[in-house]
């Protein structure tokens, strides 16, 4: 093993395709934007991704690499996450505290895969930085992948999936080139929020993958069972819109931002004013661009391969924050009866019945509230629970968390907020704008000090959630151990949800 160049302030490490020269912070190394595939422009646009070819010399990999989100981050994301131009989309992030192979068996590595609804979001984020992993020995690597129509939507003749090729893809890289930076390739936990916690999930179950990790942490991830037919759908109504044929040639012929415009068409949600059109919009719709179940590269849905014993071997922690969605219904309580009406569930699409308990067992919430909470409940909360019932029997455990702590600032433990505690980044840019001017350091100790764990000894601190009890940790102030945690989500097990979202007409 070639051992890194080093100098005051920056240091050289070889990968297979080259060298790249990275700096120090305070104990540590970052290697930013380092080309992991070609730049998927040109001929290889809606290809799948080819490995980047060898360079000469030494590449700077001291700035992030290009995103392909393409506006900014305060239009589509509560984390912050810059887009950065350029055409060298596909580029991995590794921190460091060890660079080069000092030890007979490298550090455990953290792989993570942002979120944005598989059409925005960037690993450019200050709340992604792997400094303090590092600091308790974990290499940390953030991932760029292709978003939107360029990464999931379905073209006649292009691979499908062409966004999780490229999970596939990094994954491979940090096989063949994470010694050179201090990791064991052996050691690999995937891990993301909201959409790449679902990425994570996906992966999890996609047999090409199996060999390229260890374990599976997904924060508020959504396993997207989207079908080839509502793929299809979709894609030939974006070809259409663009005036185009469904073809890779005939789709290269729009620009760009011609394509981001079509994209956004498709994945409007819902309508202003009438806050049960806009709910039952997210729930019944889903999303229009995400993993697509191929029966090939994705050859069955997440719930399914799980319970044919798909990953079984394989350590997963998942949860959830208490009130994910519950935001959608801010300001909507002029549209609503004043008081709790179970009438509005029932208008989803939820039984009589199920819609009298649900509203019975959540006393004191108003009609926002009630289906603020329903939002949260039916996206996140009970497919977190599916999950969890589908590995029932798996050879290796899962664990079950809920982030309950309220900021604040809003009163809920909302979307995103435990991503800063779980990177223990609490003084990072615009966390005091969900999470205040002083959040709580123990937590963030707690939530990270347990991910440390797992990715380190596939033990988290609590016990799984399939030894018996379904025992899950719940984070707050104090963080506490709770036995049936998701109890109150399953009779939302057959109600409308985020899982199977539909063609848009």
């Amino acid at each position: 093993m070639t051992q890194p160049s080093i100098s005051p302030d920056y240091l050289e490490i070889t990968t297979a395709a080259g060298a790249v020269r990275g700096c120090w912070r305070e104990g540590s190394a970052a290697f930013l934007g380092i080309p992991f595939a070609e730049p998927p422009v040109g001929a290889l646009r809606f290809a799948a991704p080819v490995p980047h070819r060898p360079w000469e010399g030494v590449r700077d990999a001291l700035e992030f690499g290009a995103t392909p989100q393409r506006v900014g981050p305060e239009e589509v994301t509560i984390i912050p996450e810059p887009s950065v131009a350029g055409d060298s989309t596909l580029n991995v992030n590794v921190f460091t505290p060890s660079p080069g192979q000092t030890q007979d068996r490298g550090l455990p590595v953290l792989v993570w895969i942002h979120g944005g609804g598989y059409f925005a979001g960037s690993p450019a984020s200050p709340w992604y930085d792997g400094s303090a992993f590092n600091r308790d020995g974990v290499v940390t690597v953030s991932v760029s992948y292709r978003l939107g129509f360029d990464g999931f939507g379905w073209i006649a003749d292009a691979p499908h999936n062409r966004g999780v090729l490229d999970w596939i893809l990094a994954l491979e890289w940090v096989r063949d080139n994470i010694a050179a930076f201090g990791g064991d390739p052996s050691r690999v936990t995937i891990a993301g929020q909201s959409a790449g916690g679902g990425a994570a999930l996906t992966l999890l179950t996609v047999p090409r993958a199996q060999e390229l990790f260890e374990r599976v942490i997904s924060l508020s991830g959504v396993p997207t069972e989207m079908t080839l037919e509502q793929a299809e759908a979709t894609g030939r109504r974006l070809a259409w819109l663009g005036g185009v044929e469904s073809s890779r040639a005939a789709l290269a012929t729009l620009p760009e931002q011609r394509v981001l415009e079509l994209q956004a068409q498709l994945s409007h949600l819902g309508q202003e004013g009438d806050p049960i059109l806009n709910i039952a919009s997210v729930l019944n719709d889903g999303l229009a661009f995400a993993p697509v179940v191929d029966g090939m590269l994705i050859p069955r849905g997440t719930a399914d391969a799980m319970r044919a014993g798909q990953g079984s071997g394989k350590a997963l922690m998942l949860g959830t924050t208490d009130h994910e969605f519950n935001m959608m219904l801010a300001g909507a309580g002029a549209h609503l009866p004043a008081e709790p009406d179970p009438a509005l569930l029932t208008r989803l699409g939820v039984s009589t019945e199920t819609a009298g308990m649900y509203a019975a067992d959540r006393p004191g919430l108003d009609s926002a509230q009630l289906l603020g909470q329903f939002v949260t409940d039916s996206m996140f909360r009970a497919p977190a629970l599916r999950v969890a019932e589908a590995r029932a029997g798996s050879t290796a455990p899962t664990w079950m968390y809920r982030f309950a702590w309220r900021s604040p600032v809003t009163g809920e433990a909302g979307h995103c907020l435990d991503v800063p505690f779980f990177f223990d980044l609490i003084d990072a840019e615009r966390v005091t704008a969900i999470a205040g001017s002083e959040p709580p350091a123990s937590l963030a100790a707690d939530v990270h000090g347990a991910a440390v764990s797992f990715i380190r000894t596939g033990q988290p601190g609590w016990m799984p959630w399939d030894a018996g009890t379904h025992q899950i940790r719940v984070y707050d102030l104090p963080t506490t151990d709770i036995d049936d945690g998701y109890a109150d989500v399953r009779p939302l097990q057959a109600a409308p949800s985020a899982l199977t979202p539909q063609p848009r007409s």
